[in-house]
């Protein structure tokens, strides 16, 4: 719960924080600030709670093996925090996912220093194309169908050694993986390469707690939304900026796939997103 109600307030305050600073500063200057804050908060999570991640992955498979071995599923600490962070996402969207989650701050770092190297050295960073995305992001469902039915059929186990984010939380406890985790540790290398090429990689792509999150049915009061009407004619600017090229249009099909980085809100021009309900035309309803 103590947990909980960091994520709430950081929320809540992020929320606060960049409306004030799109009010007051041009967009320049609130890009630069949204960065410095962001990466404040990641860090704060990363070095404080990095293995909630991992801690409500082991609820899904926690859960799934006791349906599969017919015994009783008990509200172990794994599942709480499992039932914390989806009720949350709900009720928020996936701010855990943006700002909290240990394995996507690792990513935003991995991947910014890859851009950062390639700036410096005047090279064109290598990205995949948005039709690649897309098509990849399927990818992390049937991951997690996957690790669900051997759960499921009490096999789980006979895969250890070869989970990426099972040595991802090794390492951030201070502990090295040995020799049994080579498996695990070859597929964590091809991660990091993976996201120099794609902002959130693997969130978007391999994460089967993202896949969980993004069936999630989220709260309108936690989409972020735009009139369209105010937008610029070929501008998509947001799309472009968004990790997931999304459309920003409230409640979609994709709105799952939102991790509420808020770097389409920032990037914005006109100041033409906000969370909440949809954004009204003030001006049509003047006239009418």
């Amino acid at each position: 719960m103590q947990s909980q109600m960091h994520y709430k307030r950081q929320e809540i305050n992020v929320n606060i924080l960049e409306k004030y600073l799109t009010d007051r500063f041009t967009i320049k200057q609130v890009k630069k600030i949204h960065i410095w804050l962001r990466t404040g908060i990641q860090l704060f999570f990363f070095l404080l709670f990095p293995s909630a991640y991992t801690a409500a992955f082991a609820g899904i498979k926690y859960i799934f093996t006791q349906i599969g071995a017919g015994e009783m599923v008990s509200v172990s600490s794994f599942v709480t925090v499992l039932i914390v962070l989806c009720g949350y996402t709900i009720i928020f969207g996936r701010f855990f996912c943006g700002f909290a989650c240990a394995f996507g701050t690792l990513g935003d770092a991995v991947h910014a220093g890859y851009v950062w190297c390639c700036k410096k050295l005047k090279k064109k960073p290598v990205a995949l194309s948005q039709m690649i995305s897309t098509r990849l992001s399927v990818c992390k469902y049937l991951i997690l169908l996957m690790i669900v039915l051997m759960c499921y059929a009490g096999i789980y186990s006979k895969a250890q050694g070869t989970s990426p984010w099972d040595v991802f939380s090794m390492l951030t406890a201070r502990k090295l993986p040995n020799a049994s985790y080579k498996i695990g540790i070859i597929l964590l290398v091809l991660i990091l390469i993976g996201m120099c090429t794609q902002e959130r990689f693997f969130c978007q792509f391999l994460c089967p707690m993202g896949a969980v999150f993004a069936m999630m049915p989220i709260l309108p009061s936690a989409l972020f939304n735009r009139n369209r009407e105010k937008c610029p004619s070929k501008c998509g600017l947001c799309k472009k900026r968004c990790p997931a090229h999304l459309e920003i249009d409230g409640d979609t099909a994709l709105s799952g796939e939102c991790i509420c980085c808020h770097a389409c809100q920032v990037t914005c021009q006109r100041k033409n997103i906000q969370i909440g309900p949809k954004i009204k035309n003030k001006t049509n309803e003047k006239k009418n």
